[in-house]
């Protein structure tokens, strides 16, 4: 089931009322003249079998523990952004999968073999989609270099291919844009490349969460501070899909230095992308469950091979 995004940008009061999250403006609740001339028109309903994700993009917004305590029951990710409208905190549940001890068991005990191996598996598929980004471009000899350069990885990156492959994808893939590089406090499209990571972190978080992973436990990430560096492995496939999206909004409406109501929405479409998965097409959202699902199985012993997004 394909699960909606819920945003929030101006000051609202947030609370849980049989299944449902109920938004009150509260610009509204200041106007009691107002509020009743709109009756029930004055507050919005959320029913939250129907929502998979919460963001939160305002300073003013209010909402109560039993609204959160359901969020995280019903595996809701909630998104929260800073000052500079940028995703900062996750809240994900604790607890969200009835078989979470025994894969919890299968994480921690799996091999650095094949940790190596699921790593690699990764970095192919990354290597390979952006190289689709590249042809997406019409840039086909520098697609091809990268396709080229997809086959050669080996156990573990051992060649750290993704280091070179992202160096010389990032220098061709925005080549309209006058030096510009890619760094997480860069001058934009950086921004837009952040808020989109973002999003998709969170996406794959939850779906690690639901199928019974730990998140901190990474393959290849190992920050001591990082609590999702398993969400950052399985992501690395899925981020040139986010790539493409930005290059698609800059082409359409031209480099804006501020990420604007219309640009978020845009990246807040990012679940909803189509992705080619197992030769299906699926929604992101759902492809990513898919490659989570395959981890496990593949932790457990009854698979080798990952199930990853490939970019046409």
């Amino acid at each position: 089931m394909i699960k909606r995004i819920v945003y929030f940008s101006q000051p609202v009061w947030l609370s849980f009322e049989n299944n449902f999250m109920v938004a009150r403006f509260k610009a509204i609740e200041q106007q009691p003249e107002v509020k009743k001339a709109m009756g029930e028109e004055a507050e919005k309903r959320f029913h939250l079998d129907d929502v998979g994700f919460v963001v939160l993009d305002h300073r003013q917004i209010t909402l109560t523990h039993p609204l959160l305590a359901q969020l995280a029951s019903r595996n809701i990710a909630l998104l929260s952004c800073d000052d500079t409208h940028h995703p900062i905190g996750l809240h994900l549940p604790l607890y969200s999968n009835t078989l979470q001890t025994e894969r919890y068991k299968a994480q921690i005990e799996a091999s650095e073999p094949l940790r190596k191996q699921l790593w690699a598996q990764l970095i192919r598929q990354k290597i390979k989609n952006q190289s689709a980004v590249l042809l997406h471009a019409g840039l086909i000899s520098e697609a091809n270099h990268l396709k080229a350069l997809s086959n050669e990885v080996k156990s573990g990156d051992s060649g750290n291919l993704e280091a070179t492959a992202s160096y010389y994808y990032w220098q061709h893939i925005f080549q309209g844009i006058e030096d510009f590089k890619r760094k997480r406090e860069g001058e934009p499209p950086n921004n837009m490349l952040n808020y989109g990571y973002a999003i998709l972190r969170a996406i794959v978080g939850r779906a690690l969460v639901a199928s019974g992973l730990l998140p901190t436990l990474g393959l290849h990430h190992h920050n001591r501070y990082n609590p999702f560096c398993l969400a950052d492995d399985m992501m690395e496939p899925y981020r040139p899909f986010v790539d493409r999206l930005v290059y698609q909004i800059i082409k359409k409406n031209g480099l804006k230095e501020e990420l604007d109501r219309e640009t978020k929405a845009e990246l807040l479409s990012i679940p909803f992308i189509d992705v080619e998965i197992a030769d299906e097409i699926s929604p992101l959202m759902n492809a990513v469950q898919y490659s989570c699902q395959s981890l496990v199985k593949c932790f457990e012993g009854s698979k080798r091979n990952l199930v990853l997004p490939e970019m046409n």
